[in-house]
Parts: C-alpha cells; sequence; structure tokens
C-alpha cells in the first residue's frame, strides 16, 4: 500500500471518516486482514523495530521482542482467537409486560480513534491499542513520541505498507501536531503519557465531548513483609525495576518494608542487580540508556535523596545511570516527590502493614501495586484497603502480560483500559437493541 501524501488534520480526519461511513471498517473480513497485517509487518520488520528502539532507548535485541514486538503479537494472535466470540451479540431477557419482544446489545464501533503514544515503550505503546482499535472496527490516527524518533520514524514508513491507509493514518510531529490533531473532532482518544499532558488531552476532548482514555502512571509502590525469602523478593524486584532502564509506567517505583527487612533487602539487591547486568551494568548489552538529556539531568538530581546502598554512577554523555538503591529514604525526600521514571530504587521504611497502607492512601492511587508477602491476611487486606490500577502479589509487571486482564489506572494514574476484550469495549459503543413483532 502507498503512503499518501501529509494532509492537514482536518482533510486527513474527513478521508478517514469518510472511509468510515462507507463501512469499510465494519465487517470483522477487514478487521481481522488489518491484524493479520499488522501481524506480518512486527514479524517481517521486527529487526527494523529492534535496531530503532536501541538506538532511541539503548533496548537490546532481546528486550525489544519481549516487551515490544512480541508483545503486540501475542496480543493480536489473542484477538483474532476471541473476536468472533467477545463481536456476538448479547441476549437480555425482556419483561413480561412488553409482551413478545427480544432484545440484546451489540458493539458498534465509535468511527475514528486517535492512538497518542509515549516514548518508553513507543512501538508498544501505539500498535497495542491501534490493534484494539482496528479490532473494533474503527479507522484509526496514530501518533508516535517524537522523544523516540527513530521509531517514530520506522511506524511512519512502514505502517502504511502493510495497513489499509485508507483507514490508518500515522501523524509525526512534536507538541504542534499533536495539538493541531487535539482540536479535531474524534470519537475516542487513548493517550499514554504524564497526568500534565493528560490534563490537556482530556480538556481538549471536552470540546467536542469525546470519551477519553488516559494511561498516566504514577508512583506504584512494592511492600516487602517481614519473613520473605529476599533473594526472591529482590531478583524479582530488579527485574521489574531496572527494565527499560526503569522507563515503565508500571515499575515498582518504591518499596515498603520494616527497617530490618530493609537493610537485608539492600543486600540482596546488589546481588540481584549483578545477576541481572553483571558488576558493570555499563558494559551490559541488557541494560538501556536514558532516553534524554533532559530526563538524565532530572534523573541524576535525585541521587542525594537518600543513602546509595548500590549503583550511583553515571556517564551523561552516554546517558548512563547505574542501577541505583537508596537506603533510609525521607518520605519527603526529592525522589518521593514524583514518578521516578528511571532506574533509581528508594526503600522507605514503616513499621509495618499498617503504616505501610496508610502511606500508599495518602497519596494518590498508583497505576499499580505489588506485594511480596506469604500472608492470606496481609493480601486481603491490600486488596481491600488500597485502591489501584493493577495489583500483583510476587511479581512486579506480569499482570500487564495476561490479554484477559484489563490494563488501566484509577484516579491520577488514569482513567479506562484497553488490552483484550477491553480494548474491543474501549473503542466501541454497546448499543441495546429491541425488537418486536408488528404482529
Amino acid at each position: 500500500m502507498n503512503n499518501p501524501a501529509p494532509q492537514q488534520p482536518a482533510e486527513l480526519l474527513a478521508r478517514l471518516r469518510a472511509t468510515f461511513r462507507a463501512g469499510k471498517t465494519k465487517p470483522v473480513s477487514w478487521r481481522t486482514r488489518q491484524l493479520h497485517r499488522m501481524r506480518t509487518l512486527l514479524t517481517e520488520r521486527g529487526e527494523t523495530f529492534a535496531a530503532a528502539l536501541h538506538a532511541d532507548l539503548g533496548k537490546s535485541s532481546t528486550e525489544a521482542y519481549r516487551t515490544e514486538i512480541d508483545f503486540v503479537i501475542r496480543e493480536i494472535d489473542h484477538t483474532l482467537e476471541h473476536l468472533d466470540g467477545w463481536l456476538r451479540p448479547e441476549p437480555a431477557p425482556v419483561p413480561a409486560f412488553i409482551g413478545e419482544a427480544s432484545a440484546w446489545t451489540q458493539y458498534d464501533p465509535l468511527g475514528v480513534v486517535l492512538v497518542i503514544a509515549p516514548w518508553n515503550y513507543p512501538a508498544q505503546l501505539l500498535l497495542a491499542p491501534v490493534a484494539g482499535a482496528l479490532a473494533a472496527g474503527n479507522a484509526v490516527v496514530a501518533k508516535p513520541s517524537e522523544l523516540a524518533p527513530a521509531t517514530s520514524a520506522a511506524l511512519a514508513r512502514l505502517v502504511p505498507q502493510y495497513l489499509d491507509t485508507d483507514a490508518v493514518a500515522v501523524v509525526e510531529g512534536g507538541v504542534a501536531e499533536t495539538t493541531a490533531l487535539l482540536e479535531q473532532r474524534f470519537d475516542h482518544i487513548l493517550y499514554t503519557g504524564n497526568g500534565t499532558v493528560g490534563r490537556i488531552v482530556m480538556a481538549a476532548a471536552a470540546r467536542h465531548l469525546t470519551p477519553v482514555t488516559l494511561e498516566l502512571g504514577g508512583k506504584s509502590p512494592a511492600f516487602v513483609d517481614r519473613g520473605t525469602d529476599l533473594d526472591t523478593v529482590a531478583a524479582r524486584l530488579a527485574a521489574g525495576k531496572f527494565l527499560n532502564a526503569g522507563q515503565t509506567c508500571v515499575a515498582p517505583d518504591y518499596v515498603l518494608t520494616d527497617p530490618e527487612t530493609a537493610r537485608a533487602l539492600e543486600a540482596a539487591l546488589a546481588k540481584a542487580i549483578e545477576g541481572l547486568y553483571g558488576a558493570d551494568p555499563a558494559a551490559s548489552p541488557e541494560y538501556g540508556r536514558i532516553v534524554s538529556e533532559r530526563h538524565f539531568d532530572r534523573l541524576t538530581a535525585l541521587l542525594d535523596s537518600g543513602r546509595q546502598a548500590t549503583g550511583g554512577a553515571y556517564d551523561r554523555e552516554t546517558k548512563y545511570i547505574a542501577p541505583t538503591v537508596l537506603a533510609e529514604v525521607s518520605p519527603d525526600a526529592p525522589v518521593m516527590q514524583e514518578e521516578i521514571f528511571g532506574p533509581i530504587l528508594p526503600i522507605v521504611e514503616v513499621a509495618g502493614l499498617d503504616e505501610a497502607i496508610d502511606f500508599i492512601n495518602d497519596r494518590d492511587k498508583p497505576l499499580a501495586l505489588y506485594a511480596f508477602t506469604e500472608s492470606d491476611t496481609t493480601r486481603e487486606r491490600l486488596a481491600a484497603e488500597t485502591s489501584s490500577g493493577g495489583l500483583g502479589f510476587g511479581l512486579p509487571l506480569a499482570h500487564l502480560t495476561i490479554p484477559d486482564l484489563p490494563f488501566g489506572g484509577v484516579g491520577e494514574s488514569g482513567m479506562g483500559s484497553y488490552h483484550g476484550r477491553y480494548s474491543i469495549e474501549t473503542f466501541s459503543h454497546r448499543k441495546a437493541v429491541l425488537a418486536k413483532p408488528l404482529s
């Protein structure tokens, strides 16, 4: 398929809306064909995307495939397997006073959807929601992040070669281009990023009464209970925290634990980090880099927020920051005032579970909450007494990989969700239908 010449936002929207109104995107055969084409894009051009992700973020090929390319392929495969069932009309009982009649709900596609992706997983967080929007029968404008320029360029060049250009458009650019898009009337907007921009997106959408899905992140805590196997805890914490050099919206942002456990956890984390990246993570091909000098400078300014139990080294020229654990961190320390989004893991000491729950509840609702405990009572209390987008016991990040679970935030960490059938729900209108005979 040819890549059409760039259009002004209003012209682009008019073209895509004409495609939608003509009914081209609605047949299930068209939807599945687009999903198969996207899958082919990822399998045939995976190495191109892996190279772009390395250029933008220093991601290894292994990490690029595991967290971006293969992630989207699994999402597509799950959707293709279940799409017919998800779209099947669902009968509803009819009250006796209506008499002979039938009722059901059916999913209608919304129209033209805008997906705005961030830079940290620039392929996954663009293509996974686009796949969901296409599966729901919509036309899509995909806006990759300008902060991951190599990946953005690869997406802009390759997507039109595989997907239907009458219904899918990739728009590159920065703030000006995004602002121009947001001036248009879309039928749904999915934005992944920070709360500041999320508010701008929501305000722009409000002018057109456009529904939004916001994936906004936040400071996701990890509670470590007394008496846990700290070698296992540390290995899983380190793997979840330092993936993509900590630039993951659902990464454990900080640890809550009692003072005695904190001391032992310091040594266990140092051992786990060395097990992942060797004695010198800067030399490890599996350890990434910070996306920009601006983010690098923000992160290095946080390194004095506590005692450096391990790590602390950095190199601005290569945008390298070592996996760093900060001990004895005060709740008022700079590193605790905003989402870290980098390879710095603070340990904050609390007396126990009660204080940990109060600590979590005194702050914005996080995108994820993790707990390492063998206590059923502790798990039950955390599930009942806290609020978060997702809750993981014993393993960070993994809930994102389960396609039958919704991914989304609550409160300051976002609104709405997607993945699997939840993408169909997000990008569709569930229409109520009643049919009563005339005779």
